[in-house]
């Protein structure tokens, strides 16, 4: 929690693999994350429907942390299970993996209402703070405006009821706008508040998201989908029989300097 807690607090890029979360303790991070929506499409599956399972994704948090030696924050989805003692047991399973932190969201699964209700969202999140006992950060988390909900005073009301259930950390990806997300900020303080790179409108810097009183940014697949954007460009240019463009990367010289950090 110190790093939420301190002035500026943190940025905490999510990786998706061994060799990126490398590149990002290279660069000087103090804390990673996981990415369910990366760690899914680079197993070909969905993100939001368990189809990454609990212990794959404990695994792969896990690898992150034992390669570069930085706290991990898994973001697990909705706790995988539909159940508060679900929530709790998932909690509990990150403690015994080594995790530094945990973030459970309020969506369900199901397409028709991907939203819980504000009661059994609060109470699962009451689930992971009892199940932490303070061993690891939780994160209370709104998916309100991911999911066609632009409703700030109900986001405002579920992020302040999973502060007062215990949450160390409260986020609700993409507010509409920065007064939207002063307004949440103000809230739920002191709480921490984590955003998804900025509000919906228009992409910040980091110090004017420091301005705006937040203590934590993460970029979900960002990264991912950034080096996806390059895979893309290069398959283009090899169609087109441009061999250089295609093949323009990191050296394995390099790679494998970070495999052999990792290793050690």
């Amino acid at each position: 929690m110190a790093l939420h807690t301190r002035d500026g607090g943190l940025v905490m890029p999510n990786a998706w693999d061994g060799l990126s979360a490398l590149l990002l303790a290279d660069a000087g991070f103090e804390a990673i994350a996981t990415s369910s929506a990366a760690l899914a499409a680079t197993l070909g599956r969905a993100d939001g429907r368990h189809e990454v399972t609990r212990d794959e994704h404990l695994a792969h948090a896990r690898l992150l942390g034992r390669l570069t030696g930085l706290p991990v924050n898994g973001d697990f989805e909705d706790g995988y299970g539909d159940t508060p003692e679900d929530v709790a047991a998932t909690v509990e399973a990150a403690v015994e993996a080594g995790l530094a932190g945990i973030g459970i969201e309020d969506t369900s699964g199901d397409p028709d209402q991907p939203i819980r209700g504000f009661d059994e969202a609060v109470n699962r999140i009451r689930a992971a703070v009892e199940a932490a006992k303070g061993r690891i950060v939780v994160t209370g988390r709104t998916d309100n405006f991911l999911q066609g909900r632009p409703d700030l005073d109900d986001t405002i009301r579920r992020l302040t009821a999973f502060a007062e259930a215990g949450a160390d950390v409260l986020y609700a990806p993409y507010p509409p706008d920065l007064d939207a997300l002063v307004a949440i900020v103000t809230a739920v303080a002191p709480t921490p508040v984590n955003v998804l790179i900025s509000p919906a409108d228009k992409v910040l810097t980091v110090a004017e998201l420091q301005q705006a009183g937040v203590k934590r940014i993460s970029l979900g697949p960002a990264l991912y989908t950034h080096a996806m954007g390059a895979l893309q460009q290069a398959t283009k240019a090899l169609v087109a029989g441009d061999l250089t463009t295609a093949t323009t990367g990191i050296s394995f010289e390099r790679i494998n300097d970070l495999l052999a950090r990792g290793a050690n």
